[in-house]
């Protein structure tokens, strides 16, 4: 019996594949698969076989947000304490995915809403099926749209007045939206988006996963930092990757007219 209430494979370049396996409600989330996903995130950061993940969803969604049966109604029977530790336990699912220095990548089959359209939004880079559409419906159901970083991370993405606009209303939006506005870097067929974004994943994960890891963590960090602050964090963590590794097999991939077998350190 698998550990996890979705389906979690390696291939051999390294890229995990995490597919939402509950077709028959658009992969909506469980108490149990928000806990699993907080653990593999945390995990993944000393897991060395894995070098990408990318996310998807099984049938013709990707992910529809928590379930109104298994989280939504007995969450309303809940005291405050039991609702405050479900609350702070889907942050964390955030959380640990921006403090995961490898890249995750979500394909976007189909509908990314609520709680789903926040996964896809904390992901690095997102490949959309051109039916596909994003979904921030928290107060269309009575909640705030500020729901597992969604307040923090969205404005980040496509501007504070974007975001204050879909935070609020809550509309569907289109792929083609989507790209316009910048929260998704690709559209393509839906056939093709577990393909587009596989491919994407391999070349990053045939790349310098130091340097990778280190650009996702400064991008992060560097949000409440003035200028000066930024510079220096820079600085110094460009002074670390010039004396590693794979930047050294760079210079005597060059030397020698070869292509660079970065390793990652």
């Amino acid at each position: 019996m698998s550990e996890y209430d979705f389906q979690f494979d390696v291939d051999a370049d390294g890229v995990a594949t995490l597919t939402f396996d509950r077709p028959d409600t658009l992969n909506s989330l469980t108490f149990a698969i928000y806990g699993q996903l907080e653990r593999l995130f945390r995990d993944l950061r000393t897991d060395d076989e894995v070098k990408v993940v990318v996310m998807t969803g099984k049938g013709k969604g990707f992910c529809s947000g928590g379930s109104v049966e298994e989280i939504i109604g007995p969450l309303l029977e809940a005291e405050l304490d039991g609702t405050l530790e479900f609350t702070r336990m889907t942050g964390a699912v955030v959380r640990n995915m921006l403090r995961l220095d490898k890249p995750i990548l979500a394909a976007i089959n189909g509908v990314a809403a609520g709680a789903g359209s926040v996964l896809a939004l904390a992901s690095d880079l997102r490949v959309m099926a051109d039916t596909a559409k994003f979904a921030f419906l928290f107060t269309k159901v009575g909640l705030t749209g500020a729901d597992m970083g969604a307040a923090w991370l969205l404005p980040k993405v496509i501007g504070t007045g974007r975001a204050m606009e879909h935070l609020l209303l809550g509309d569907k939006l289109p792929a083609d939206e989507c790209l316009r506005i910048g929260l998704a870097n690709r559209v393509v067929a839906r056939e093709h988006v577990l393909a587009e974004t596989l491919a994407l994943a391999r070349r990053l994960a045939a790349g310098p996963g130091l340097a990778l890891g280190m650009t996702k963590k400064m991008v992060w960090h560097e949000w409440p930092m003035d200028l000066d602050a930024a510079i220096e964090q820079e600085a110094q963590a460009q002074a670390l990757l010039l004396r590693a590794h794979d930047h050294r097999e760079f210079y005597n991939a060059w030397m020698e007219k070869r292509e660079p077998r970065f390793q990652g350190r």
